[in-house]
């Protein structure tokens, strides 16, 4: 079940550094909004993102957010944060990393997939060739949907979370 397997699992967003991004050779960073970089709904990023991005910016990263939420919810978290976007990208369809890997000039090699989910995010990653590097939700959503899809996902999780010797 490689399409499920994330290459990277991170306890936060925070948690991937610059160093690490160079040292695996990627350049570009698509990110994913809800549970990765802010709460369900939230139009402000959660602690220390600010900073975080900052941090990418200083040493060469490009990165722009492609999430499958609407333009109303993506638009102004993204301008506040001063990245680019990519709405309704229907994760895991190709249709907003093809987007995103055009927008930021990458290639499938030097660009990676940063989110919280994987049956869209990692999924998505995999089947577009890119790398995927997911980050452990902020907080768990409470519809009957998230929760039964966060009930099969944590099987896949604790599997590749003993595998790598926990979330990095």
């Amino acid at each position: 079940m490689k399409l499920f397997k994330p290459e990277y699992i991170f306890g936060k967003t925070t948690n991937i550094t610059p160093e690490f991004l160079k040292e695996q050779g990627i350049k570009n960073l698509l990110l994913d909004v809800d549970n990765t970089l802010t709460t369900h709904n939230n139009p402000e990023p959660s602690e220390g993102i600010d900073r975080w991005l900052d941090s990418m910016r200083a040493s060469g990263i490009n990165m722009m957010i492609i999430s499958n939420n609407n333009k109303a919810r993506v638009e102004p978290f993204a301008a506040r944060l001063g990245l680019p976007y990519s709405s309704m990208s229907c994760k895991p369809l190709s249709i907003g990393y093809t987007r995103g890997l055009k927008m930021l000039g990458g290639t499938k090699k030097d660009t990676a997939i940063v989110g919280d989910q994987i049956f869209t995010d990692v999924l998505g990653g995999n089947l577009k060739g890119i790398r995927t590097l997911m980050v452990l939700a902020i907080l768990h959503e409470d519809g009957a949907g998230f929760k039964f899809k966060r009930r099969v996902e944590k099987g896949f999780i604790d599997k590749y979370l003993s595998q790598q010797g926990g979330a990095l």
